[in-house]
């Protein structure tokens, strides 16, 4: 069948039929207690490819190279088409996630967040705890930044083209905490603060999406915040992103009383400029 380009608002979970899934570094953890059976019958409906966990779509090497060619197109006219970015993400990304991966399970509290997956969602946060920490703690800075910028941790797509159960966690994951990067880094979602904040996940993460994202995101802004982010905000950020140690490897929940200054010179991320 023919593979359509992610060029529509449909969203991109109908944009091809499922095609062959290379063969997984780990296999399934049945979570939800399914057994054999269970197995069959996903496999049958979808006609004998495997699918890795809730959602997957498994796409060959080309469809997954036309997927990304189509969402760079798509994200770079438009940067707020979330959903293209996030299929830029899944699709480029498979030399970098396997090294986030790594960074993870190599770090105890990594791989903690590795074992137990937390999820940073609205019905896992206690937002009335977090509104009543005090001023400067990562708990009640978050909050803030939520609403001032009135945007919702449940927006961020749950992974699709990951064709490894792990790494869809860990993609997952690293959307989970971009909110959390603007609260540490200090930076609004305007265009210009959500290109500092990809310049600083280029250097963290390698994800190519970043990259693009750090690379073409300034041609939307005047000349004046040209100057200030040329001059400034990414020389600043470059260095924050070589000197901190990685931030997946930080269990945020855990720490939402931690003043955010406290945070920032743990990690290793100098004061914003």
């Amino acid at each position: 069948q023919p593979l359509e380009l992610p060029l529509s608002r449909a969203g991109p979970s109908a944009l091809l039929p499922a095609g062959r899934a290379r063969p997984g570094h780990s296999e399934p953890r049945g979570r939800h207690g399914r057994g054999g059976e269970d197995e069959r019958q996903r496999e049958e409906q979808m006609g004998g490819w495997q699918q890795l966990y809730p959602g997957h779509i498994p796409t060959s090497p080309l469809q997954k190279a036309l997927l990304a060619a189509g969402s760079a197109v798509v994200a770079l006219c438009d940067p707020y088409r979330h959903d293209m970015v996030a299929v830029l993400g899944e699709t480029t990304g498979c030399l970098a996630l396997p090294n986030l991966r790594d960074k993870m399970k190599n770090h105890p509290e990594g791989y903690r967040i590795l074992q137990e997956r937390p999820r940073i969602r609205l019905s896992t946060l206690d937002m009335a705890r977090l509104q009543g920490l005090p001023d400067g703690s990562l708990g009640r800075e978050y909050v803030r930044f939520l609403e001032d910028n009135k945007v919702s941790p449940d927006t961020r797509m749950p992974p699709k083209f990951v064709d490894d159960e792990e790494l869809a966690y860990v993609i997952q994951r690293y959307r989970e905490v971009h909110d959390l990067m603007h609260t540490l880094l200090g930076m609004p979602t305007n265009m210009l603060g959500e290109v500092v904040v990809k310049w600083f996940e280029a250097i963290q993460t390698g994800l190519p999406m970043c990259v693009l994202g750090a690379a073409f995101g300034p041609v939307r802004l005047s000349t004046r915040k040209l100057q200030v982010l040329a001059t400034e905000l990414v020389p600043w950020a470059i260095r924050s992103g070589l000197n901190a140690s990685c931030v997946l490897n930080v269990y945020y929940e855990q720490r939402w009383e931690q003043p955010v200054e406290s945070l920032r010179e743990e990690l290793g991320i100098f004061p914003p400029p």
